[in-house]
């Protein structure tokens, strides 16, 4: 949705990419932090299905429910209202702070749709469901885009595109993009609240009897949790210190080429992010099914798909990278902004280029590590790296090569990424998350038989046994509802 918002935004000029792109991750700065505890409903949901217990995953749905809408009260609409002096505090001319400040408190506003449902997305895929989360996000990125064009445009609509617009709309520029990705975020929780609070769910796993505040799940969230909150919390922060004080110094120019760039970033390691993701629900189910060794066959099945897929990226990005960056000059702006907008942005993609391939080995590895449950490394790790790689080593390019420019913070990113995909690769392979036991209780005993076998694991923990055990046996699979029978 941040994409979608910046290709139609960048219609109307540069100042407003600066500015969508400045607003959104800085709104998102504090939304990271909810996330961060959220990540871990993932790792609660899937070991107890590997350990056979899925009657006690709907408690952390409900609590991830429960401390999102706190979080919302407490955390998001104060940062809402906080945000404006911040903008103003680093230099950010007026005109400039009142766009950003305007995209960030709509999207504050309406950020209790985005952690509530994604207290719901962690519940399903630790729940071996991802398909309902797929269904989601794609209809709700469908009516982001509809209503962008509503909403941005207005009854002008964009005529070049042959797109027309509802007569009497007026056009609400950055502050309709806003409104767009908060309308698709609501459809985005939508389909999966209506699918957890359904009668299968609700048969099975008690969804709508759990409703009540669990404040031992919750104590259990934010346990596990507040690690991976400071990982993404303040990996969130120095990125927008990286982007909108580094680099915003150098002036609008080289923030609209920054933000550019960041924005193909998204592309790449977003579908990375997701890789993680399922690395942490099938490490996550295996740990609790008692098999560490499917565990680590899964995480290097995803690290290698998510390491090809931003390779490839890497490559697009060395040899487009001048048309790349061009998508996002459009609108009111000057030859020579244009010019010098492409200049920089197609070198900045060069050295975003060089740590894609172990962007995406720092990704899976920290989400199978999650998936474990060892989260206070990686989050400790991450916040000591951020400052002194990614903040502290960029800050010192500018300060000793002011030659640089605007080049010099991405030295300092390009070390960060590099070393954290080391250090998270090296975490996971010496092991030590092994000894980590989220569900000591027993679990079915045909788990620990099960081989590793080329076939991905079934849907849910209970048939994965049944049928890999049927397998073993040399009968055919029983099918479920029969086989209850």
């Amino acid at each position: 949705m941040g994409f979608i918002d910046a290709v139609m935004v960048a219609r109307i000029g540069p100042l407003e990419v600066a500015a969508q792109g400045n607003g959104g991750i800085w709104s998102f700065n504090a939304i990271a932090f909810v996330f961060g505890v959220l990540t871990v409903v993932n790792t609660f949901v899937a070991q107890n299905v590997g350990a056979g217990h899925r009657d006690r995953t709907a408690r952390y749905a409900w609590a991830g429910i429960w401390l999102s809408v706190a979080a919302w009260l407490f955390l998001l609409l104060p940062w809402a209202f906080l945000l404006p002096l911040g903008f103003e505090a680093v230099g950010h001319e007026p005109e400039l702070v009142e766009l950003e400040s305007n995209y960030a408190q709509i999207l504050l506003f309406g950020g209790v749709l985005l952690v509530t449902g994604k207290a719901m997305s962690h519940w399903f895929f630790g729940y071996q469901r991802p398909r309902v989360i797929t269904i989601s996000a794609i209809l709700a990125n469908i009516v982001n885009i509809l209503a962008n064009v509503i909403l941005i445009f207005g009854e002008a609509g964009i005529p070049e595109l042959g797109i027309p617009g509802i007569p009497g709309t007026p056009a609400l520029g950055l502050a309709g993009a806003a409104i767009g990705t908060v309308i698709g975020t609501a459809v985005e929780i939508l389909v999966p609240l209506v699918v957890f609070l359904g009668p299968g769910l609700a048969r099975e796993v008690g969804s709508r009897s759990n409703w009540r505040p669990d404040f031992r799940a919750m104590r259990d969230l934010l346990r596990l949790g507040w690690p991976a909150a400071l990982q993404f919390g303040n990996e969130m922060i120095c990125w927008g210190i990286f982007v909108t004080v580094l680099i915003g110094q150098f002036g609008t120019d080289h923030l609209t080429a920054a933000w550019a760039v960041i924005r193909y970033m998204h592309l790449s390691f977003m579908p990375a992010v997701g890789f993680s993701v399922a690395t942490t629900s099938l490490v996550g189910k295996w740990i609790g099914a008692g098999r560490p060794d499917l565990a680590i066959n899964r995480a290097r099945i995803a690290l290698g798909i998510a390491v090809g897929y931003m390779s490839v990226c890497a490559i697009g990005f060395l040899i487009f990278r001048g048309s790349l960056v061009g998508v996002f000059v459009d609108g009111d702006v000057t030859p020579e902004s244009k010019a010098a907008i492409l200049s920089i942005g197609a070198s900045m993609l060069i050295w975003a280029a060089v740590f894609q391939t172990m962007d995406a080995v720092g990704i899976v590895y920290s989400g199978a590590l999650r998936g474990a449950g060892d989260t206070v490394w990686p989050g400790v790790v991450t916040a000591i790296l951020g400052w002194t790689l990614l903040v502290g080593l960029g800050a010192a390019v500018v300060a000793v090569f002011p030659g640089l420019s605007s080049m010099g913070p991405w030295i300092g990113a390009t070390a960060y990424i590099l070393v954290y995909g080391v250090v998270m690769g090296v975490r996971f392979e010496r092991g030590r998350w092994q000894k980590i036991n989220l569900v000591s209780e027993d679990r079915p005993e045909i788990a620990v038989h099960i081989p590793l076998g080329p076939a991905a694991p079934a849907m849910d923990a209970a048939s994965s046994y049944r049928d890999m055990a049927d397998d073993l046996i040399g009968q055919p699979p029983q099918d479920t509802d029969a086989g209850k029978q």
